[in-house]
């Protein structure tokens, strides 16, 4: 979980810092071009309001005149450059400041004015100068054209050193806003991530419940006690761990050494609970258990997962087992390991009919059937884990087994924490 929390936290760190990176130059671009368009508004605004002040239009008998005027009232408040152009684009005034006329000679020129909007353009000249250049069409009573107003304006340093500080706020307010929601984010992921991991605990324990008395309901049917699930179980995974197996074959080996036998619960007792040695006929039937479990298991949602080790689990490496004859690797290696450890138990452990086999005795059968019954690599590293196995699960009551499987079970089926 804290492994989780480290990750979920600079996964949304990262993506939240990125996002804000990402967010910062068009943001920026973006507050600059508002600002850009509030000073043009502002400007056409005053301008249409100015020209249709009756001294200042540039129409009628007085309209030269009245367009100089127009120009003189532009300058220097709102433009430094100002030009008044009649509907047919002739030039009819023209008035700027100092300021203006060393900016005339770098700015490129249009021809004559035929636009039906208003519109700007932003332009940087030599010397880090930059001007708004303002194009508007001058509309009558009826709204037809009756003029073309265009305006050149430098923005001067305090304007333009207000805009970047006003862009760069918004920007920054911005990349902020997505750093608080990923900061926002984080306990939400927490909190459904750890909602998510109890309901998955809960529906897996269940299922670990389920083949539990599954299991141990099979075991009690052809003995006194169910001890031997367990038991085979855990040398199973202890056995498993050694040569490296872990993750979902783990979990199927584990589920596997539970249902190995669910399928004699379709041998008649008479076969199943027979107390001596059953013969040819009786075998017969009794070997039919694996297709059963196969056919039990195949389907059953997640213990399916078991199907190798009760199909496999009465394979031999030499191909003298059942029911398939596999030989070697072609048998499922959760089923050769269970194998050992199945034998290993039924040789060692204490039954109503039989006493426990030594453990130099039961080595030794496991010895001789390496290379015909078992997998000759798994019973040398059996060998080495022969002893703590048998002195820590062998003589242990159904309760004690129950719990050694239990905190492999933990383990493996990421239920610990």
């Amino acid at each position: 979980m804290i492994s989780f929390k480290r990750k979920v936290a600079l996964g949304i760190g990262s993506v939240s810092v990125l996002l804000a990176g990402l967010a910062i130059p068009p943001v920026w671009w973006l507050a600059r071009e508002n600002a850009e368009d509030s000073i043009v508004s502002m400007a056409v605004e005053e301008s249409r309001r100015l020209l249709h002040h009756e001294p200042f239009r540039p129409e009628g008998t007085q309209a030269l005149p009245h367009a100089q005027a127009a120009a003189r009232a532009l300058v220097g408040g709102l433009f430094d450059i100002a030009e008044i152009y009649s509907a047919d684009g002739v030039l009819m005034a023209e008035d700027m400041t100092p300021a203006g006329s060393a900016l005339e000679k770098d700015i490129t020129p249009h021809g004559p004015p035929a636009y039906q909007f208003p519109f700007y353009e932003s332009q940087r000249l030599p010397g880090e100068r930059w001007v708004l250049r303002v194009f508007v069409p001058l509309r009558g009573d009826k709204q037809a054209i009756t003029g073309y107003l265009e305006g050149v304006r430098l923005v001067p340093d305090w304007q333009r050193e207000q805009i970047r500080a006003e862009a760069l706020r918004v920007a920054l307010l911005v990349a902020l806003a997505a750093l608080l929601c990923g900061g926002a984010l984080y306990p939400v992921m927490i909190r459904l991530f750890a909602d998510n991991q109890r309901k998955t605990r809960e529906v897996l324990e269940s299922h670990i419940s389920m083949m539990e008395a599954l299991g141990r309901a099979i075991g009690r049917r052809d003995s006194d006690t169910g001890a031997h699930n367990y038991r085979v179980a855990w040398i199973s995974a202890t056995l498993a761990e050694a040569v490296g197996l872990h993750g979902d074959r783990m979990q199927e080996l584990i589920a596997g050494s539970f249902l190995h036998d669910v399928g004699k619960i379709g041998i008649p007792d008479a076969i199943l609970l027979k107390p001596g040695r059953l013969d040819e006929e009786e075998m017969i039937v009794m070997r039919t258990h694996v297709g059963m479990g196969e056919d039990i298991v195949t389907g059953a949602g997640w213990l399916e997962g078991g199907r190798a080790v009760v199909a496999g689990h009465h394979e031999k490496w030499d191909g003298t087992g059942y029911p398939r004859s596999l030989a070697g690797e072609d048998i499922p290696l959760v089923a050769r390991i269970f194998a050992l450890a199945d034998v290993f138990d039924a040789l060692c452990a204490r039954r109503p009919y039989k006493a426990p086999m030594p453990l130099e005795a039961a080595m030794q059968v496991l010895t001789e059937g390496s290379g015909k019954h078992f997998d000759p690599h798994l019973v040398k590293v059996f060998a080495g884990l022969s002893q703590h196995i048998h002195r820590t699960i062998i003589a242990a009551s159904e309760d004690e087994a129950r719990t050694l499987l239990e905190v492999m079970v933990r383990k493996h089926f990421g239920l610990d924490g």
